[in-house]
């Protein structure tokens, strides 16, 4: 496994994130962090909100700092506490300190808001924020499941006020669901955000294993054709279906870091192997699951060669610096 730097920070993640949502066994939970690590692994991922999960990763992890563990606040931790969730000062207090224990550290690696609250102001939550990180209670931070405005609000504040940036942006994206190529992936391209990407395989669907539980003719147009072109892929380059579609997300964007689930050795075997896929396959791949960024995306690249535009160089300009 190979590695990349989180965000604009010097942390070095492996490129493949392990998700705990569904550890529900210690046993089963260490062996397959175990695996993970033996494969070069070492960033993990979990969340207060989900059941057991912090508390087995917490009893699971042996040798704590030589992984790169991140987890989440801002669901609820009390659904009768007004202010039992949201980003605000004091779930965001509360929230850490109950992480800290179930995962038995003193320190936690990313610190993740779950989803945009709008009901508190962006100043208060990345202050709060930075206030954890200058109290060495979190080394970086992230933000999951927010707009991009949001996301370049909070960190324009941050870098004004001299208070600590998301480093790292965590959204579903997989040949499935592409929504993010609109705004949210160029925008952390460029402002430098690593890009975890939860359901990279689409629940199973772009593995094989979503037939066993998915009624196939409930499945959309796009989803039986991303699914079809994913397969006939893998028989192609000699790979698994799982593999294909990560090795399609990676390329996508450098900025991507799949994050998927496994509750075996197995799943981590054949997740962890990289592959290079063809540009025909990439594509074909494409093609199979077409995806319209839209206005004003699709209409600024129409105009960037037009000479009426951008008068007679529009056409002779190199890309980049």
């Amino acid at each position: 496994m190979r590695y990349r730097l989180f965000g604009r920070t010097g942390l070095r993640v492996s490129e493949l994130v392990l998700g705990t949502m569904t550890f529900d066994d210690p046993g089963q939970a260490r062996r397959t962090i175990d695996a993970f690590a033996d494969a070069g692994g070492n960033f993990l991922d979990t969340a207060s909100a989900y059941g057991e999960s912090e508390s087995l990763l917490g009893e699971a992890v042996e040798q704590r700092d030589r992984f790169v563990i991140g987890t989440k606040y801002t669901l609820s931790r009390d659904a009768a506490d007004p202010n039992g969730a949201g980003s605000q000062r004091k779930n965001l207090r509360l929230s850490l300190e109950r992480s800290l224990r179930r995962l038995r550290t003193d320190y936690i690696d990313v610190y993740w808001v779950h989803i945009w609250d709008r009901h508190t102001p962006l100043e208060e939550t990345m202050r709060a924020l930075d206030d954890a990180v200058r109290a060495g209670r979190i080394l970086h931070v992230g933000i999951s499941d927010a707009p991009a405005w949001v996301v370049s609000r909070a960190n324009t504040l941050a870098e004004w006020r001299g208070w600590t940036p998301f480093a790292g942006l965590q959204v579903p994206y997989s040949l499935v669901r592409r929504d993010v190529e609109r705004e949210l992936l160029p925008m952390a391209e460029a402002l430098g955000l690593s890009v975890t990407a939860w359901a990279p395989l689409a629940a199973g669907l772009l593995s094989g294993g979503a037939s066993r539980r998915v009624d196939p003719a409930k499945l959309s147009p796009r989803e039986r054709a991303a699914a079809d072109a994913v397969r006939s892929a893998a028989a192609e380059v000699g790979a698994t279906p799982s593999q294909v579609a990560l090795a399609w997300i990676r390329q996508k964007s450098p900025a991507v870091l799949p994050l998927v689930g496994a509750r075996n050795a197995e799943q981590i075997a054949e997740n962890v192997v990289s592959i290079t896929l063809p540009d025909e396959v990439m594509r074909r791949l494409d093609d199979a699951a077409e995806f319209e960024r839209g206005f004003p995306a699709d209409f600024i690249a129409e105009c960037e060669t037009s000479p009426f535009v951008f008068g007679d160089t529009a056409t002779k300009l190199d890309a980049g610096r």
